[in-house]
């Protein structure tokens, strides 16, 4: 293969798994973001104005989060929310009609992206070791990026209506079987090597990679950045599936570097 496409295929996400990599092909924030919130919304909004609607969204949202850390979610009103965001109650209804709509629209933004970050991946046919990497690395990238609508979709779960709860769990369920999917490819094409409990070993990976956003302050004071604890997290994994390269091809080899 020609040197120079070796090169553009190894600093492009998958391939690097680097968050520069990753926030390059998935731009999570800013604008790019209100315009997903507003995808996975609008059809429940009175609001058809595109770029007013991202301001208000942006403000709905943002004091949402922080009302929601301060006092709880539970006991926030809208009447909070109106008089945080300098949105009179006619204006906030036509974007949210309750809080539960409101709620559910967290979730769903969440959903959607995790959504389509992992079947993004599918495409690229990654070996087990590849897919491994990639997927514990785009999810605690997405939680770093995102992290107050993953902080909210956790912390907040027990006070959301049923059908939120069971669609927040299903949202870890999915992801745990992903990971357990990953496991097993791996084992039965022989690139690991694990007679364990794949399920409990997905479900105690997610569980880490979890702590990144509810744990923020004690990475922070042992000065633990994502890239180390990317790294940590998919050695770990790669451990307990006593996982030992055989890897000759070049192309293969910088992309586990």
């Amino acid at each position: 293969m020609d040197n120079n496409v070796v090169e553009q295929i190894t600093n492009t996400w998958p391939q690097d798994t680097s968050i520069e990599a990753f926030r390059r092909t998935w731009i999570l924030e800013g604008e790019p973001l209100w315009e997903r919130v507003f995808a996975v919304h609008h059809e429940r909004m009175q609001i058809k104005n595109g770029k007013t609607a991202l301001r208000n969204l942006q403000k709905i949202f943002t004091c949402t989060f922080r009302l929601a850390n301060s006092q709880g979610f539970h006991s926030m009103s809208l009447r909070d929310l109106s008089r945080e965001t300098q949105i009179s109650m006619g204006g906030l209804y036509a974007y949210i009609g309750s809080k539960s709509d409101l709620a559910s629209a967290i979730e769903a933004v969440v959903r959607q992206t995790i959504d389509d970050v992992m079947s993004d991946l599918e495409q690229y046919q990654l070996d087990p070791y590849q897919r491994l990497k990639a997927v514990i690395s785009a999810d605690l990238y997405m939680n770093h990026i995102m992290h107050p609508w993953y902080y909210f979709c956790f912390i907040e779960a027990k006070g959301l209506d049923k059908a939120q709860r069971e669609a927040a769990i299903e949202m870890e369920l999915k992801f745990d079987q992903r990971l357990e999917e990953i496991c097993q490819q791996g084992i039965k094409s022989g690139v690991f090597r694990y007679d364990g409990d794949t399920a409990l070993l997905a479900s105690s990976t997610t569980a880490m990679l979890q702590q990144w956003y509810l744990k923020r302050w004690k990475f922070q004071h042992l000065k633990v950045g994502i890239t180390d604890y990317a790294a940590f997290v998919f050695q770990h994994v790669l451990t307990s599936l006593n996982y030992q390269s055989q890897v000759s091809d070049p192309l293969s080899l910088r992309s586990q570097a």
